[in-house]
């Protein structure tokens, strides 16, 4: 099965303490053995165990794809051999130092939040070994919160513009598709974590929700 629910220490906002690329996901230490292994099952990872910063909230910490890994703020030397075991490591530091919020990717490109200098995205765009642009979902900077993508496709917040839509599909090279989760939540990147093989989404998420989902990431049973 491609899809699954899950929680993260009672939480349904899966994206916020995840992240996920197609061969390993980076995980909290106290991740649950549940979850671990649905992880595993569900999107066929190897999962490396790490805080980041300190910090549980590694998903909004971190964007990852297939070549690399970006953070926003210094690591302690576990923290680093821990992210280097996932791919080369950069550290870009910015105001917007919640990487993971602020920069959508996949292994095909990046969009990052209109803000960021033009240093920062040059150094997201060598990290990650794609083209990268700035801009916006639904109006918000927030990009890697407000939407998902993956290497099959990419889900947005709803409000998100034809003229944003458009960016985003001719910049990762996937379809995009619209959708909340967690029964009404549009901040759909905070929700679900994903690959190419399947996805991990909030316990809250209803089963039209799920088919929207399932359709936007190009997955299915």
């Amino acid at each position: 099965m491609p899809v699954g629910r899950g929680l993260f220490a009672g939480s349904p906002y899966l994206g916020v303490y995840l992240r996920v690329a197609e061969s390993v996901a980076l995980v909290p230490p106290s991740t649950d053995a549940p979850l671990a292994r649905d992880l595993e099952r569900i999107l066929g990872v190897r999962l490396v165990r790490t805080n980041v910063a300190d910090s549980d909230v590694v998903g909004a910490l971190v964007v990852a794809n297939s070549h690399g890994v970006v953070v926003g703020d210094d690591l302690d030397p576990a923290e680093r051999r821990a992210l280097e075991g996932f791919g080369s490591v950069a550290v870009v530091r910015q105001r917007q130092n919640a990487m993971g919020n602020n920069v959508l990717a996949n292994d095909h490109g990046a969009l990052v939040h209109p803000e960021l200098p033009d240093g920062a995205v040059a150094a997201i765009g060598e990290a990650l070994s794609v083209p990268v642009r700035r801009g916006t979902l639904a109006g918000l900077g927030t990009v890697g919160m407000a939407g998902l993508a993956t290497n099959r496709g990419a889900v947005v917040h709803p409000r998100t513009t034809e003229r944003e839509a458009a960016l985003l599909e001719e910049l990762l090279g996937v379809p995009v598709h619209r959708s909340t989760a967690n029964f009404g939540v549009p901040i759909v990147g905070a929700c679900v974590v994903a690959n190419s093989r399947g996805a991990l989404i909030g316990r809250p998420t209803t089963g039209v929700e799920i088919a929207h989902l399932q359709e936007g990431l190009q997955i299915f049973d």
